[in-house]
């Protein structure tokens, strides 16, 4: 006697809302019953701001279930919406103790994000969450000697990296340089204080460049040598870009091992002037487009809006194809003539007649 077939699970073949609706549609309306809700992206809320120093805010951000974490000392790109448009800038969190991530945002004059959420955010706001990325990250273990570099908003990734080895019990012997210009543009500074005060092995200077009473000199002439010997010293820099350049150059040969982040590009002598021709083989369009800028700004200018995200060569957002042409390198000045590549908009030129897949 055969068994009757058994009709199918729903258990076992369950129904995605992906098989029968767009993501754009349900992240529509799922996003009219939370704003959080979506069927795939990463998002956050603003739960909490506060003020950080005479410039900058800290805001404390909740993302919702597909965000993937991060390592302290990384980076996320948030999606901000500023007249109608959205916009990408990447932030090295803070992962705080109840999931959340507070980032701090130092209002820059003329920057439409940066004064969006300095000036403007309100609790409740919503925003675009990427996933984490960079490699300034640390594996804490004893013994270890460590120089971390900070300038501007530099710090924000060197005062994660400071909490997870607090959380370790520091076990590393530690030198903080925190450069700015006035004691009022310091971030963090009373929890720096407490670091320092509870691990006699972490040692804080702040160097305030324009101080009116002592003056603190640049990295370029810092004097190192009162840290001691760094010879087996990991060093961490982060800054803009003239600032990390200046560091590299200081401290090459003298130091085990140096990573850096430049949170803007140095900025490169006028080697190149003039315009070439830049194919956008999907579009169908040509532009003229100026030597020496990063193809991503040059594009910007024309009323392109190329899909980017750290604007610092490190998120991978804005690679797109370059079917020919020569490229050069806004952060190390090297050619690339290679054809049938992929090109990082952000930091690369155009130096001969590109033909791009855009």
């Amino acid at each position: 006697m055969s068994a009757k077939p058994r009709p199918p699970s729903s258990r076992r073949n369950p129904v995605s809302p992906r098989h029968w609706v767009s993501e754009e549609l349900f992240d529509f309306w799922a996003g009219r019953l939370h704003p959080l809700w979506t069927l795939r992206r990463a998002r956050a809320r603003l739960v909490a701001r506060e003020p950080a120093s005479a410039d900058a805010v800290t805001l404390v951000l909740r993302p919702n279930r597909h965000f993937r974490g991060l390592q302290p000392g990384q980076h996320i790109t948030l999606g901000v919406d500023v007249d109608g448009r959205r916009l990408s800038r990447s932030y090295s969190p803070t992962p705080l103790a109840d999931g959340t991530l507070a980032i701090t945002v130092k209002a820059i004059e003329g920057g439409k994000v940066s004064q969006q959420l300095a000036q403007r955010a309100v609790v409740g706001d919503t925003y675009e969450l990427g996933q984490a990325f960079g490699e300034m990250t640390l594996a804490p273990r004893a013994g270890q000697r460590l120089l971390l570099l900070a300038a501007g908003s530099g710090i924000t990734p060197m005062r994660a990296l400071l909490r997870q080895l607090d959380a370790a019990g520091m076990p590393a012997q530690v030198d903080l340089v925190y450069w700015a210009r006035r004691r009022e543009e310091l971030c963090f500074a009373e929890e720096l204080a407490a670091l320092s005060a509870r691990h006699p092995n972490l040692r804080v200077q702040l160097a305030l460049t324009r101080d009116p009473s002592a003056p603190s000199p640049r990295v370029d002439a810092f004097a190192f040598d009162a840290l001691g010997d760094l010879a087996n010293a990991q060093v961490l820099v982060c800054g803009p870009g003239g600032f990390v350049d200046a560091a590299r150059a200081r401290l090459h040969g003298q130091v085990a091992a140096l990573q850096s982040e430049a949170f803007t590009p140095p900025v490169l002598p006028d080697a190149e002037t003039g315009t070439v021709q830049v194919e956008l083989r999907r579009s169908g369009r040509t532009l003229a487009l100026p030597r020496g800028t990063s193809l991503l700004q040059a594009l910007e200018a024309e009323g392109l809006r190329p899909a980017s995200g750290c604007r610092m060569g490190i998120c991978n957002t804005c690679v797109c194809g370059k079917a020919s042409g020569v490229t050069r390198h806004t952060l190390t000045g090297e050619y690339a003539d290679e054809p049938a590549t992929q090109v990082k908009l952000c930091v690369n030129s155009a130096s001969t007649d590109l033909i791009l897949e855009l």
